[in-house]
């Protein structure tokens, strides 16, 4: 699909060149990455603290996973439908729009007195969340040229994604344990206001010239498809596998999603046209993307589950145990893109999901005993978390690059959506893995569920290097852009 765009990189991207940026597109690359920096953190910040809500506001902890299944549910569920008419009715105004709305859902998160008022409020975030990150990102890629300046700002994006997730646990511990469990949600505020009082002076908008019509078939399928999957792994962990709940609605996801692809086929301006996906490095790059996301994301939840009901940490002591991994993922980030130049992004991907497998593999040998599980813990969640990171940049820079420009603002969605997706999916995912294998909440059978979630997990991620192995090649000579 070819638009164009209102407005591109205009003659203050150019005269930076490749190789350096203006002051005020530094300034730009800071709002965007802190705003989606923030919204990271916020798949992740009120895991620990899921205890203190519950008795605060007298939730049952069978209740509880609808504190973060309201939040993803949202947040998978629109983003592609949220991306698409960022596209048509302007990407600066939806984030904009999404962040007004992030600050006010917050600010109630915060000053909840009730379980209706809580959920009430993180429908809100997940809604506000499905707006800003994809037209953030699209607002990264049209704001910076192809090439070196584009693939530095994708891989800080992406690094921080999962820096974000990880950040959010040790933030929610510190909160929790410190001051309440309110100030995960308050702690928003600031933040959302701050780049709402200097996007707009340093943000151009992006939009097409004209606009095509909405395809809502697509977006109607689509979004049903993600909610109804969402909510059956999610229903996987309370009610079995086996159960009505969870089949009907993961059947009826998958349903949708068939019904989804044969809509797009035949649209004239499809929400995501589907012969891109025909590009390998799309195709399959998106893949290990995904999987990378939903992996690293989701063994935060199973290791904060270990740390407090196998170990009897509190939310503070768990919470600053995920330090080192937030210090491997910055170790990761930081290498990527030199080991990248050197070997390349499939090596790149290859050698990083290798790494994380063992790291993942590794922490079978947790045991209810606090001494040796501990330093095993922190040793190979840093070295996960390196492995995760060099995946990661690896995903976005596969996913977005070797095509013509018409395509970059599709290939950006398609990556926004994948990490979406994958930090949306896996928490329910491993959680109803994780429950379904225990016989009971004492801590042999919880760290027997965990260690049977943390088997899958390490699977999903050779699965990954596996794609990266078989599917993704060097990209071919023709492909790059002449000097």
């Amino acid at each position: 699909m070819s638009l164009t765009e209102k407005t591109g990189p205009g003659p203050e991207v150019r005269s930076a060149g490749s190789t350096g940026l203006t002051p005020r597109l530094r300034l730009v690359l800071v709002v965007l990455l802190v705003a989606q920096f923030m919204l990271a953190v916020d798949f992740s910040i009120l895991n620990v603290a899921l205890p203190q809500v519950g008795r605060s506001l007298g939730i049952a902890l069978d209740d509880l996973q609808w504190v973060a299944t309201a939040f993803a549910l949202c947040a998978a569920g629109f983003t592609l439908l949220f991306g698409r008419l960022a596209d048509l009715f302007g990407r600066r105004r939806m984030f904009l729009a999404g962040l007004a709305v992030l600050g006010l859902a917050s600010l109630a998160g915060g000053l909840s007195t009730s379980p209706a008022m809580l959920i009430t409020a993180r429908v809100f975030q997940g809604l506000a969340t499905a707006a800003v990150t994809p037209a953030g990102l699209s607002l990264l890629t049209t704001s910076f040229p192809e090439g070196p300046a584009r693939d530095r700002a994708l891989g800080l994006n992406g690094a921080l994604m999962s820096a974000g997730f990880t950040t959010g646990a040790v933030l929610g511990g510190v909160l929790t344990d410190l001051l309440s469990w309110r100030w995960a949600f308050f702690i928003n505020v600031p933040i959302a206001l701050g780049v709402l009082l200097v996007a707009p002076s340093v943000i151009k908008e992006s939009r097409p010239s004209s606009r095509p019509r909405p395809d809502a078939a697509g977006a109607v399928s689509v979004t049903l498809g993600l909610l109804a999957l969402v909510f059956g792994f999610t229903q996987a962990g309370r009610d079995g596998w086996g159960s009505a709940l969870t089949l009907g609605p993961l059947a009826a996801g998958l349903a949708l999603l068939v019904v989804f692809h044969a809509v797009e086929r035949r649209q004239q301006a499809p929400l995501m046209p589907v012969a891109v996906l025909h590009r390998p490095t799309v195709a399959w790059g998106n893949a290990t993307g995904l999987l990378a996301f939903l992996t690293e994301t989701s063994l935060v939840f199973l290791l904060t589950l270990y740390l407090q009901k196998v170990l009897g940490f509190s939310p503070l002591a768990a919470g600053l145990s995920f330090g080192v991994l937030g210090l491997g993922t910055v170790v990761g980030g930081s290498f990527a893109p030199r080991i990248i130049g050197r070997v390349g992004t499939r090596a790149t991907l290859i050698g990083g999901g290798l790494l994380q497998a063992a790291s993942t593999f590794a922490l079978l040998g947790l045991t209810t005993s606090t001494g040796g599980s501990l330093a095993l813990l922190l040793v190979t969640t840093f070295t996960g978390g390196v492995g995760n990171m060099l995946v990661i940049v690896g995903f976005m820079i596969t996913a977005t690059s070797g095509l013509p420009d018409h395509e970059q603002g599709l290939a950006t969605g398609l990556a926004t959506m994948t990490q979406q997706i994958g930090i949306t999916l896996g928490t329910p995912v491993m959680s109803a893995i994780a429950t379904g294998s225990m016989a009971s909440a004492a801590a042999p059978d919880v760290l027997h569920g965990i260690t049977t979630a943390v088997t899958a997990n390490a699977a999903l991620v050779l699965t990954g290097v596996a794609i990266a192995l078989l599917f993704l090649r060097k990209p071919r000579p023709a492909a790059t852009p002449a000097p």
